[in-house]
């Protein structure tokens, strides 16, 4: 099965909605007919954020804005401890099923 292509304007329209604040990512994803992980790829790759989504401010003493890099870290390696746990089972689900 090939892969839908899209164009860039359809992509720049896409993001619009979720950068605006018009929108959730998945709503916007729901709407389009896309996949939610598509949406967020084309985001991350304009290199835009989402409203109230600020980057992380890795020179910074102040002790509040130190504390909010530590919960969003945590959250961060939460995710990926989960994926990977996931990775982990699909791994060895499929390597049980080749003879």
């Amino acid at each position: 099965m090939a892969r839908k292509r899209y164009t860039k304007e359809f992509k720049e329209q896409a993001c619009r909605l979720v950068l605006s604040g018009t929108h959730n990512a998945t709503e916007a994803a729901r709407e389009l007919g896309i996949l939610r992980e598509t949406l967020l790829s084309w985001i991350k790759s304009s290199g835009l954020r989402p409203p109230g989504r600020k980057p992380l401010d890795l020179h910074s003493d102040d002790p509040a804005v130190l504390k909010a890099q530590v919960t969003e870290l945590t959250k961060r390696l939460e995710r990926a401890e989960m994926e990977r746990d996931i990775l982990k089972k699909a791994t060895a689900f499929f390597a049980s099923q080749n003879p």
